[in-house]
């Protein structure tokens, strides 16, 4: 996949070591790696755009193939805008791979792209931006599930 370009969406409210995992195994896979991060304008997050954007290019700096862009609508949508035909996702479980292989047939049928899976690791399996989110606002440490350089960043 020597020019193969991937799009890795999510809202990343906010990034954690799981997608950080992710996206470094899948970078030998793919010349360039886009990570979307989704904007929904009904749906209310914890951290603005601003912040989830600086965090992720923050945790990618030294990634010289991964971009990070911000985009609303469809992923195949950016995935046709940025000429990537590949997503990548991550799958922690058997509920995350029902879903997304769902998501997969759907943007396969509407755009001819393929979707990547990428096993977590073990010790992420159990990670997700809802309990990290969870434990921000009840003041526990999330130090060990959010990249490093994020830390000072939180509220």
């Amino acid at each position: 996949m020597s020019n193969a370009i991937a799009v890795f969406p999510g809202t990343f409210d906010p990034i954690t070591i799981g997608h950080v995992s992710i996206v470094r195994r899948a970078l030998p896979l793919f010349s360039r790696l886009v990570v979307g991060m989704g904007v929904n304008t009904t749906k209310k997050t914890m951290f603005t755009e601003a912040q989830r954007i600086a965090w992720i290019k923050a945790a990618f700096a030294n990634e010289p193939k991964v971009e990070v862009v911000a985009f609303e609508g469809l992923t195949v949508d950016l995935c046709k805008r940025v000429g990537a035909r590949f997503i990548l996702r991550g799958l922690r479980n058997g509920t995350d791979h029902d879903y997304e292989r769902s998501i997969a047939l759907m943007n396969r049928h509407l755009a001819d792209v393929e979707t990547v899976f990428l096993p977590a690791e073990p010790g992420h399996a159990h990670i997700s931006s809802t309990i990290v989110r969870e434990l921000i606002a009840n003041k526990a440490d999330v130090s060990a599930l959010i990249p490093m350089d994020l830390r000072t960043a939180l509220p």
